[in-house]
């Protein structure tokens, strides 16, 4: 197991990592912010949902997810219907011109990536990417032990 100053470093890596967030968010149109590509990115992957589903998968409140969904309505990004099986909710779709938005913003990060990591081995890229889908398991493995929002014991203290 790891000691504290490992630790310590980790934590010191994670603060800077947002050095490398704000410069993948510089690459975005201005018209597509973080949150509406990560609403595209999840609905290329799973397909049509319910808002539910999507703020779930996101980690954000409802109200988040309902303000990233009209935004890409209004670019004729997503499609929203009334969910068949409950008329009160939304399923989000996935639309042609939202599918070409999404090629783009994967081109523009692919190309900023292979500038930034062009003198990194394939094999340190694999690895890489393997650690980081590790690590991102874990703690998907802590937030599903954490009691849910339905949970009626759940109290902003022991969130």
């Amino acid at each position: 197991m790891a000691g504290q100053a490992q630790y310590e470093e980790l934590m010191r890596q994670f603060s800077a990592f947002g050095a490398v967030k704000r410069e993948m968010g510089r690459i975005l149109p201005s018209d597509c912010p973080s949150g509406s590509a990560a609403v595209l990115t999840l609905l290329a992957r799973h397909g049509d949902m319910r808002m539910s589903k999507l703020s779930e998968l996101l980690a954000v409140d409802m109200s988040v997810t309902s303000r990233h969904a009209a935004h890409l309505a209004e670019r004729g990004w997503i499609r929203r219907s009334p969910d068949p099986a409950d008329k009160r909710g939304r399923i989000l779709h996935l639309t042609p011109t939202g599918l070409a938005q999404l090629d783009e913003l994967s081109e523009r990060t692919c190309r900023m990536l292979a500038e930034r990591l062009s003198d990194w081995s394939d094999a340190e890229v694999a690895q890489l990417s393997g650690l980081m889908a590790r690590l991102r398991a874990s703690f998907d493995d802590c937030r599903a032990a954490h009691p849910t929002s339905d949970d009626p014991t759940r109290t902003p203290a022991n969130t």
